[in-house]
């Protein structure tokens, strides 16, 4: 699927989601858990107790630039800027979704402290070494490149800066064709974090596999009709497009949480 397609459909998805109630609360209830605070809410499958283990697994101090690679509207993110009193850059393909984080970011009086951009995963346009962490939640499995997203984090990042994340790893028979997916099939992230230079110090399945996601994609494509009402016929079918070939096909052979440090 071409890039500038995958990026209209999240601008899509990303204008609508504000409008739904629904989605809110089924993502509230199956996916983040009822403890994560809402004002930092958000559509990937981070837990409070899993954001705090990333917020750990970076050693960041403040002061120090912290990178979210695939944003979105940035909700974990900001949680950990706001906690460690990092300065972040949050890099997203989705303009909407950008400036959706900007406009919350200065609502939680963290305008001063956070940027975003629009860039990719194998080409932010941030300066060579000059970051100190970086993290991306439920996002590296999309990359059309993920050798080149590692690269990527690794350039930006200073030596001994440390990169954590959460991700799937693919089932290359499952997932193969999957159109969001692409042709890239990684079903280990470590050989990639060792070619661009990281060495990994955590790597595990998430607790719970697969039931949060199960759960959750489930309540949503049963929620069709009032999310139709919601968010509108576009943003909807782009969603429910991704859930119910997920649920078919299952092309994640787990979701994992990594942690790994720049040489």
């Amino acid at each position: 699927m071409e890039p500038d397609l995958i990026a209209g459909g999240y601008d899509a998805v990303y204008a609508a989601v504000p409008n739904s109630p629904t989605l809110r609360r089924i993502w509230h209830e199956s996916a983040e858990g009822v403890d994560f605070p809402e004002e930092f809410g958000h559509i990937s499958f981070t837990t409070l107790l899993e954001l705090k283990r990333m917020a750990g697994e970076l050693h960041l101090k403040a002061g120090d630039t912290l990178v979210d690679l695939g944003c979105g509207m940035a909700g974990p993110a900001l949680w950990v800027a706001r906690e460690i009193k990092a300065h972040l850059i949050g890099v997203d393909a989705s303009r909407v979704a950008t400036e959706q984080a900007a406009a919350r970011a200065k609502e939680l009086g963290l305008g001063e402290q956070a940027r975003f951009v629009v860039g990719s995963y194998a080409d932010t346009g941030i300066e060579a070494g000059t970051v100190d962490g970086a993290m991306s939640e439920d996002a590296l499995q999309y990359a059309p490149d993920k050798e080149a997203a590692m690269a990527e984090v690794a350039r930006i990042l200073r030596p001994g800066g440390r990169f954590v994340f959460t991700a799937y790893e693919l089932d290359p028979e499952r997932a193969a064709g999957l159109p969001i997916l692409g042709d890239n099939i990684v079903d280990d992230f470590r050989p990639a974090l060792a070619e661009a230079g990281f060495t990994v110090t955590a790597y595990e399945e998430a607790p719970g596999w697969p039931e949060p996601m199960t759960a959750t994609y489930s309540a949503v494509v049963g929620a069709k009709e009032a999310l139709m009402q919601e968010m509108g016929e576009a943003a909807t079918n782009v969603l429910l497009l991704e859930m119910a070939l997920t649920l078919e096909h299952k092309p994640y052979q787990r979701r994992i949480l990594a942690a790994a440090t720049r040489e």
